[in-house]
């Protein structure tokens, strides 16, 4: 894969420099929907379409960034969502602090995946699942759209079980809390008005910081905690049990869902790339916060629960407020309980309104939140479908609430690596990026944090078929061939740097003015790219591959689930 990005980098960076200085680059950009031409109206500010002036002071560069904030801090809080409370909670309740370190090693994934999709919206103007079905065709874009709608439909049934166990911990019914939840949900994005979507949101953004108090009131101890976060390690051991939850961490941290909705709410917010550096420091905004909520919730569930009966023993999140309630105090549980409430509606909205975003780029629908209900109808109208099937689900008696609860966060970490590949070649494709194409030691680390998912669930797999298996062995081979492989990669470019100069262009176009104003052309004006037959084979083989292994995890989720 390495030597594939090389060779397609090198491509991209003579494209990128012809196409910088090209006519037809800085022609009518490729936006599908006249709704996302104009003016910047966030939350907390506005920029006019053609705002062309210098900010120079750091007052004015702040309010420059206050209007383009938020959909870096929107979907990274989304993804600390009813699961990932649930997941957090769960590794603090049955490993202590001993998962802590996956979360800092996160911080780069999140940023690599999310800076990218900052890049294509930006440049492009046009939403993740549009790109990947005129790029590669009808059959990978079914295949990924179909991907991306089955896991998320599952996630928001998941949003609907918090959302009941939260309001249940206060004595309501689900059959009130459940439809109310749904109605508020609808309401608050079907508008008409992009500023006052992204207000509601950014409000339940800041709700999200009252995990702060509530791991003070678990009262913890700072020693345990950097040790937890610098140290790797996993209390009792790596087994098939706790690879799941390696891998649920990292499914409900980077999860495939925010790749589609970032993108294409940066297109739907009219950003551009004069205004990419704040969207980008936006993105860095939200990874940081979400991943300190993430400790938090660790951080509180451990030391409450740690030197109790209850310690290895979760259930469910609602079970989880209920006894904080019991070891520290009505307070904290509360507070729990609102917290996940919190995660539930904003995780729910944002999920939902990804697979919208993706489903109109598909089938050629109006797709804006600065459009009304009557302007728009099947945009809105597939986004109230979810909301009201996902939550009659839950509403069902019987329902394998558990199940989908325990495995979905896990099917988003197997999937990942599939929709990063793709993520990839849309970065490196000099049609669509021009000068804005990845750098090759971007391309590095993105391959690398591919390789590590594939093979977290390369060990989920053997430890599923052969349950005797050392999971920790199989860990370190793996990880060792991963380390060979990559070095030969790099010794490989190392030779081809020396044997021949390396090419200049996208250092050059990266640097040129017209880099600001380049925009993608319309789609129709482009030339789909040709795939080798090495290309091909590698991702049908990815394809069963992620196939095989989620039915794999369904099978595991499936006995822990009777387990139980």
């Amino acid at each position: 894969m390495a030597e594939k990005l090389h060779t397609t980098n090198r491509a991209a960076a003579n494209a990128a420099a012809v196409n910088a200085a090209s006519p037809r680059a800085v022609s009518a950009p490729a936006v599908l929907d006249e709704a996302h031409l104009g003016d910047i109206r966030g939350a907390l500010g506005t920029i006019p379409q053609h705002d062309a002036g210098q900010r120079r002071s750091w007052a004015s560069r702040l309010l420059t960034l206050l209007a383009i904030i938020g959909p870096g801090l929107i979907v990274m809080v989304g993804d600390n969502d009813a699961g990932g409370v649930a997941t957090y909670a769960q590794a603090g309740q049955n490993y202590g602090l001993s998962l802590l370190w996956t979360l800092p090693l996160l911080i780069p994934v999140l940023v690599v995946n999310q800076e990218m999709v900052v890049r294509l919206g930006a440049v492009t103007g046009v939403g993740h699942a549009r790109l990947i079905k005129e790029r590669f065709g009808k059959f990978w874009g079914a295949f990924s759209v179909g991907d991306l709608f089955v896991l998320n439909f599952l996630t928001i049934v998941t949003e609907f079980i918090g959302i009941s166990l939260a309001l249940g911990y206060f004595g309501i019914s689900d059959y009130v809390s459940v439809p109310l939840a749904a109605l508020g949900l609808i309401v608050m994005t079907a508008t008409g008005s992009f500023r006052r979507w992204e207000r509601f949101m950014l409000i339940f953004v800041a709700a999200n910081f009252l995990v702060i108090p509530l791991a003070i009131f678990s009262h913890p101890h700072v020693a345990p905690v950097i040790q937890g976060l610098f140290v790797p390690g996993v209390r009792g051991g790596f087994n098939s049990t706790s690879v799941l939850l390696i891998i649920a961490i990292v499914g409900t941290t980077v999860a495939p869902w925010q790749l589609f909705f970032q993108q294409s709410n940066v297109v739907d917010k009219r950003i551009t790339p004069r205004w990419i550096n704040y969207e980008r420091t936006d993105t860095w905004i939200g990874s940081v916060v979400v991943v300190v909520a993430a400790a938090a919730f660790i951080i509180t569930v451990a030391f409450a629960f740690g030197h109790t009966p209850l310690a290895g023993k979760f259930t469910n999140a609602g079970a989880v407020a209920r006894n904080l309630d019991r070891f520290i105090g009505h307070d904290a549980g509360a507070l729990f309980a609102i917290l996940l409430l919190n995660a539930s509606i904003i995780g729910a909205a944002a999920v939902t309104l990804a697979t919208s975003y993706a489903l109109a780029d598909v089938f050629g629908a109006k797709h804006s939140l600065h459009r009304s209900f009557a302007d728009a109808k099947g945009f809105y109208g597939s986004f109230a479908a979810m909301i009201a099937v996902a939550a009659g689900v839950v509403l069902i008696p019987g329902a394998p609430l558990g199940l989908i609860t325990t495995g979905v966060q896990a099917l988003a970490g197997v999937l990942l690596p599939s929709a990063t590949v793709f993520l990839l070649l849309l970065c490196n494709d000099p049609e669509v990026l021009g000068p804005w194409v990845n750098r090759p030691w971007l391309n590095v680390v993105a391959s690398l944090i591919v390789s590590v998912l594939l093979a977290l669930s390369l060990v989920l797999m053997a430890s599923t078929l052969f349950p005797s298996v050392n999971v920790t062995v199989v860990t370190t081979v793996l990880g060792a061939i991963l380390a060979a492989a990559f070095t030969a990669a790099g010794l490989n470019a190392a030779l081809r740097h020396i044997k021949q100069q390396p090419v200049k262009a996208v250092a050059l176009a990266q640097q040129s003015p017209a880099r600001e104003t380049w925009r993608m052309p319309p789609l129709a004006l482009l030339g789909r790219p040709e795939w080798s037959r090495g290309r091909k084979a590698g991702m049908y083989a990815l394809r069963g591959y992620l196939i095989l292994a989620v039915v794999l995890l369904i099978v595991k989720a499936v006995q822990l689930g009777v387990a139980k």
